[in-house]
Parts: structure tokens; C-alpha cells; sequence
């Protein structure tokens, strides 16, 4: 019976239930953070899927050899991905260009426009991709430093009350330190998570990033060829 009532007390409900005011803020910090943290890794992993999905459709449609043209006015409405946003910038540029008639003279400038345009437009979809992923990485450094600090917290009161009732029987001791000890890990349950998914994440968002930036240099070439061949 007794070994039932010390299990039953150091059962997570009642570690939780029995520390002070201070344990119980620091708990609950801790587990909306983790619930914080899922939120935003569903949200990161359904936006980098969709975007993913949508720049391989554009890329089939750009490289099948069709009209840029026709490829531009099928795009410049709505830009579904950031190849299609980069492409309708960069040929809305070059279109704004053209009707201002600037010719050789101007050409350098214009690709140094269009470069511009390309790369303020990855800049904008990369910063779109990688918000509140500082609350990720900041939950995975911070969240086990403070379950320590709860730790360190309880240990502490449960010495005092050691202290205070001059008792070393363990069974005295146990339920203190394990409610002190409850803190660490919940900040690891917050932490390792939010750690595991900011390296996937940013590692996923590098890869687009990049892949933003060789289609941005392809491009480039493409629309280069293209001036060049209208001012002969």
C-alpha cells in the first residue's frame, strides 16, 4: 500500500500539483513553448511541401520550350512558388525596360536591373520561409537551460525543507527531488524537438534558397541572350 502511494505521488500530475507557484509557471512556459513549437514545425513542413511541389510544376512548364511569353502571362497575376515570382519579376522588368526604348547604351544597366529585381525577390520568399524560426532555435538552446534551472530551484526548496523537518529518511527526500528533477524534462521534451526541427528546417530552406539563386543566374543568361539578339 505504501508502494503504491509513493508511486501514486510521484506521478506527473501530482509533481506538477504539489510544487509552488514558481515550478508551475515555469512548467506551463515550458510545455506552451513545445506546443508553440509543433505549431509552427506543421506549418514550416506544409509551407516547404507546397513550395516545393509548386516549383517543380513551374520548372517542367519553363523548360519545356514553350513561350516565355505565354509563360509570363500565365504567371504574372499570381505567382504560385518563388521560380515563378523571380521569373514574372524579372520579365516584368525587362518588359518595362523595353517600352522605355533603352537600347545598347542602357543594356548594362538593365541587366543590373533585372539581377536586382531577381534578387530582392529571393530575399522576400527566403525571409517569408524562415519567420519564427528563431522561436525554434531559441526554444532548443534556452528550454533545457531553464528546466535546469527549475531543477536547481526544487533542489533547493527540498533541502530547505530537509533542513527544516531534520529528516534524512529517503522516502522524505524522493518526492522533492523528483518534482525538482520534473523540470529538466520537460525543457528537454520542448528542446529536443524544436532542435531536431530548426536543423531539418534550415537545412530544407538552404536548399531552396539555392535552388532560388541558380534559376535567378539561368534566368539571367536567358534574358541576356535575349537583349542582346533584340539590339542586333
Amino acid at each position: 500500500m505504501n508502494a503504491e502511494a509513493a508511486r501514486s505521488s510521484l506521478s506527473m500530475y501530482s509533481m506538477f500539483a504539489e510544487s509552488d507557484l514558481f515550478m508551475k509557471l515555469l512548467i506551463l512556459g515550458l510545455l506552451f513553448a513545445s506546443f508553440w513549437c509543433w505549431a509552427i514545425i506543421y506549418d514550416k513542413i506544409k509551407l516547404l511541401r507546397r513550395v516545393r511541389m509548386n516549383m517543380k510544376a513551374f520548372e517542367e512548364k519553363f523548360w519545356s520550350g514553350g513561350s516565355l511569353e505565354t509563360l509570363y502571362n500565365t504567371y504574372a497575376k499570381n505567382p504560385s512558388d518563388p521560380l515563378s515570382a523571380i521569373f514574372v519579376a524579372a520579365m516584368t522588368e525587362l518588359k518595362r525596360s523595353m517600352s522605355d526604348q533603352k537600347k545598347a547604351a542602357g543594356s548594362i544597366n538593365l541587366e543590373e536591373r533585372i539581377e536586382k529585381v531577381m534578387q530582392i525577390t529571393i530575399d522576400k520568399y527566403a525571409d517569408k520561409m524562415e519567420t519564427k524560426m528563431v522561436f525554434l532555435a531559441s526554444t532548443g538552446s534556452v528550454a533545457p537551460l531553464l528546466g535546469l534551472f527549475g531543477t536547481v530551484w526544487g533542489i533547493m526548496d527540498s533541502f530547505n525543507a530537509i533542513g527544516a523537518t531534520q529528516s534524512t529518511n529517503i522516502a522524505a527526500v524522493a518526492p522533492g527531488v523528483a518534482e525538482a528533477l520534473f523540470t529538466t524534462a520537460v525543457g528537454l521534451i520542448a528542446a529536443i524537438p524544436a532542435l531536431i526541427a530548426h536543423n531539418k528546417i534550415s537545412n530544407d530552406i538552404d536548399r531552396i534558397v539555392k535552388k532560388m539563386e541558380t534559376f535567378s543566374d539561368e534566368l539571367g543568361a536567358i534574358i541576356s541572350r535575349q537583349v542582346e539578339q533584340m539590339e542586333k
